[in-house]
């Protein structure tokens, strides 16, 4: 029953930043678009179906953009003549995908809220949400493809498990339990043996990744497009 839980935790880990307000909240869009989750939640459970890998991938691209001077939705930003964003950088080049799914759910939810409403940073902080709520669906069928995780359909704490049992698939995973006593040893072994603290963990590492320095209030822009600044 690994799921439910770290569901119900990662659930609440989205909040938003409103047009006129000054503090996340997340019931913003409660009043402010009824439709806009459930939009979101279609798209992007759509483009799981169609490549189960993409969760994954939506989870990495709010991580990313919230790294970089907080959850700002500026990794979605093309470059421009005089501007150079964070897209084409040595870290994200060739690395970060999901963009297409992106503007997929901006054009739907500006649909069902009949105008510009969802601002760019909460589309990737929903869009990774609920890509860990789908639990990735099974990997498809190249066999050039091998889990990191005995489970990788659900989300749990076998990983951690089968690095204590020394069958980490690379070298640099068992670093992280060599059973002498090394820094991350308790840690790893603490996951492994405590499946309800990890999930706890994690919904709360994800609510505080999405709290890193977002916009509020006056301070950003719902975009249009989230490629580009709004003109005029």
């Amino acid at each position: 029953m690994a799921a439910p839980l770290l569901c119900f935790a990662v659930v609440a880990a989205a909040a938003f930043a409103g047009a006129s307000g000054q503090e996340l909240t997340a019931d913003y869009y409660d009043e402010a678009c009824p439709q806009a989750l459930s939009a979101i939640k279609l798209v992007v459970g759509a483009a799981i179906v169609k490549e189960p890998r993409m969760g994954a991938s939506l989870v990495r691209l709010h991580f990313h953009d919230c790294f970089v001077n907080g959850c700002d939705g500026s990794i979605l930003l093309d470059d421009t003549e005089g501007m150079v964003g964070e897209k084409t950088s040595k870290a994200n080049n060739m690395s970060v995908r999901g963009f297409g799914v992106i503007d997929a759910i901006k054009t739907a939810v500006n649909t069902a809220c009949l105008g510009n409403v969802v601002s760019c940073a909460d589309i990737l902080a929903v869009a990774a949400r609920d890509s860990i709520v789908e639990r990735c669906p099974p990997a498809g069928d190249d066999e050039a493809l091998a889990s990191l995780d005995d489970t990788p359909t659900t989300v749990d704490t076998d990983y951690y498990q089968g690095i204590t049992q020394g069958r980490a698939l690379l070298h640099t995973d068992q670093q992280l339990y060599l059973g002498d006593g090394g820094d991350s040893d308790a840690l790893v072994q603490y996951y492994a043996e405590s499946p309800d603290k990890f999930w706890a963990d994690f919904g709360a590492a994800m609510l505080k990744l999405g709290g890193l320095s977002p916009l509020t209030g006056q301070d950003g822009e719902v975009r249009e497009d989230c490629r580009v600044v709004n003109q005029g």
